[in-house]
């Protein structure tokens, strides 16, 4: 007759073996894991530009990036964040020519392609407005885990609620982060003309 110790051993290593397997899949499953969060930011997306153009991702890669979700209805985000965008462009000076600006709009009901090109001629002209039908802004919106929402206003208009983020790509289309604008310009270009 076998001893309680030795009924037990079995047991007790099966035990210990899948304690150690539930342990190993905890941290590879919860572990950190490089670029997670940054691959997850950006992606596909096919929209119009402020000529009337299609263009997807695609079409800006080979040089870093920006982009910013908005509208032309904002009263003081929008506009100010694009002074801010054309100001650190234009210190780019002759080496930052190739750099792109997205303005992504948050509101394609009223942000035409029209509309985006007359805002968009008081900023530098390298910044790109685009707009497209509601299901892909809402596409370019979740694939750079932006936020948008309409909210109405008390004489029957609206105004948008969204992400005041402006994001740094980088040339082959990935997200980089959050490109600070709260510097100088020539700080800020300084920045954009490294990762040519």
């Amino acid at each position: 007759m076998p001893r309680p110790t030795q009924r037990l051993i079995l047991p007790l290593l099966v035990f210990v073996v899948g304690l150690a397997a539930l342990g190993a899949a905890a941290v590879l499953t919860l572990g950190p894991q490089p670029n997670q969060a940054t691959a997850s930011v950006g992606g596909a997306f096919t929209l119009v530009d402020q000529n009337g153009r299609t263009v997807t991702e695609r079409t800006f890669l080979g040089k870093p990036h920006l982009v910013f979700f908005g509208f032309t209805h904002c009263p003081d985000v929008c506009p100010t964040k694009l002074f801010e965008i054309s100001e650190v462009l234009r210190a780019t000076g002759d080496k930052g020519r190739d750099l792109w600006a997205l303005f992504v709009t948050v509101d394609p009901e009223r942000d035409t392609p029209e509309v985006l090109k007359s805002y968009l001629g008081s900023f530098d002209d390298r910044i790109v407005g685009l707009t497209g039908d509601r299901a892909a802004i809402d596409a370019a919106v979740k694939a750079f885990r932006a936020y948008a929402r309409k909210v109405p206003l008390k004489d029957g208009d609206y105004t948008m609620e969204h992400t005041a983020l402006v994001y740094l790509m980088d040339k082959d289309g990935r997200f980089v982060g959050a490109f600070k604008l709260d510097r100088l310009p020539g700080q800020a270009a300084q920045e954009l003309i490294q990762r040519l």
